[in-house]
């Protein structure tokens, strides 16, 4: 009865999500894709609420855990999910690609990504791993006649896959020098020390996770991705799981490779360094605000990193913060970009921005918003985001790591602002649609968090505090 009631948000995906597959192929004659979108967010809100009230758990004989740090990282995951449906209902049909599948595909995905984030075992961590992937990369091309979807979906496809086998080449390589794969036994194997081919095993798992934040060398398929993919599948990439992945990797690397912190630590840290140098110059030369908030995301990794390269509880709250706001941020930008309609057709240009804020005020208002919010602009939730990694790495003695988050963080402050510029100075012509309800609402929700986290930011902080706790025991 422990492990049935652990499990019953992942209950509540799989088997709603296979009830509504079953109401969607029976219910030929009639769209059905509203009324599924509609119980596939009702089943994600059951989720997360039901979430928060599952006990501590080793289940499965050790296969699957639940904690702190997986119910908090859970919620992230749901809220990117609910996001991106709720944006889909007004996007996928003025597109012609609302099809009954997608939100079906979703809850796959978030169940793929809460099996990842409750692994304590690396077979339950790629089966989770594999769940995800699979799903995302059929949502990639849900456009199947544009070029461009269909050609996301193949890039995503193709480097996904090089992706998994790098994993699952580091899980057989951890397997065969250690002779477990269960996390707390590797973490007792480890403390007595770890050979070269256990080290190298690491390695590669850690390349495989780093793909699919987009870290980094391994961010090649984000841009194409995140342009090509519909905005509103790029809106759901771009959040839940993106959190998914960064919580399996502060799981991964804090858990069973605790131990192993000197061996990786320097690792963690060319990552972090690259992803923001390539996340702050790559951006400047985009005309595409989808490749531009591509390159963001690579940057916004890199800064969420630093703090798992310290090693230290301080550091993984810094990241846990971090990923929570920028999951706020993320949907809200989208949320804009998905709100960019002239005379009925999407438009993806910066430039095609000229004029908003003269045309619809309260759109550009948000959309600035998030745009400075995410150059670390203070008071907004993106400055403390960054202000907390930036101080627990320089605490934990990191100099030269926060001295070019700061440098990086200061020459992609650029590329948000020329947003804001266009917005509000450069002139355009008047055509831009009024965005629909469910994207007002999203947009001034995710304003209204950004704005006021100065005045209320306790609460965020404990929870991180006390997830971190939890995963570092």
């Amino acid at each position: 009865m422990n492990n049935f009631y652990s499990l019953l948000p992942a209950l509540f995906l799989g088997v709603g999500g296979m009830a509504l597959l079953l109401l969607g192929v029976l219910a030929k004659k009639t769209d059905t894709t509203a009324g599924i979108t509609s119980g596939a967010i009702v089943l994600l809100i059951m989720a997360t609420a039901v979430n928060w009230v599952v006990p501590d758990a080793l289940l499965f004989g050790g296969l699957l855990k639940t904690s702190l740090f997986t119910r908090y990282t859970d919620t992230l995951v749901y809220l990117g999910a609910i996001v991106a449906l709720i944006l889909s209902l007004d996007y996928n049909k003025r597109e012609q690609i609302a099809r009954f599948e997608y939100p079906i595909l979703v809850l796959f995905a978030v169940l793929g990504m809460i099996v990842m984030i409750s692994a304590a075992d690396m077979m339950s961590l790629y089966i989770g791993f594999e769940l995800q992937s699979l799903a995302l990369y059929i949502c990639a091309a849900l456009a199947r006649d544009s070029v461009r979807s269909t050609e996301a979906g193949l890039k995503y496809f193709v480097l996904g896959a090089l992706a998994s086998g790098l994993l699952l080449y580091g899980i057989s390589l951890v397997y065969g020098f250690a002779g477990t794969t269960n996390f707390a036994a590797l973490a007792n194997v480890f403390q007595q020390g770890a050979g070269a081919g256990t080290i190298a095993g690491a390695v590669f798992v850690l390349v495989g996770l780093a793909f699919k934040i987009s870290a980094a060398p391994f961010h090649m398929w984000a841009p194409d991705v995140y342009e090509g993919a519909p905005t509103s599948v790029t809106a759901l990439f771009a959040t839940a799981p993106k959190a998914a992945a960064m919580a399996l990797l502060l799981s991964v690397m804090a858990g069973p490779f605790g131990h192993l912190t000197g061996q990786w630590e320097m690792l963690i840290q060319i990552l972090a360094v690259l992803s923001m140098i390539i996340g702050a110059l790559a951006a400047i030369g985009q005309s595409n605000i989808k490749r531009l908030l591509a390159y963001s995301s690579i940057g916004h990794m890199g800064y969420a990193l630093m703090g798992l390269a310290t090693g230290s509880v301080a550091g993984i709250q810094a990241s846990l913060i971090y990923i929570a706001i920028y999951v706020v941020m993320s949907f809200g930008a989208f949320a804009c970009v998905i709100a960019m309609r002239r005379n009925g057709q999407a438009v993806e240009r910066i430039s095609d921005l000229a004029g908003l804020a003269a045309e619809h005020p309260g759109f550009a208002f948000a959309f600035a918003v998030f745009m400075w919010s995410m150059a670390g602009i203070p008071p907004l939730a993106g400055f403390f985001s960054k202000l907390y990694v930036f101080y627990t790495a320089f605490n934990a003695g990191y100099d030269t790591l926060t001295i070019i988050a700061i440098i990086t963080s200061v020459i992609s402050a650029f590329y948000y602002l020329r947003v804001i510029k266009v917005m509000y100075f450069d002139k355009g012509t008047p055509g831009f649609d009024r965005a629909s309800a469910g994207v007002s609402l999203v947009m001034a929700l995710g304003a209204f968090a950004v704005i006021f986290f100065v005045a209320i930011p306790g609460p965020l902080m404990a929870m991180a505090g006390a997830a971190a706790k939890a995963l570092m025991g």
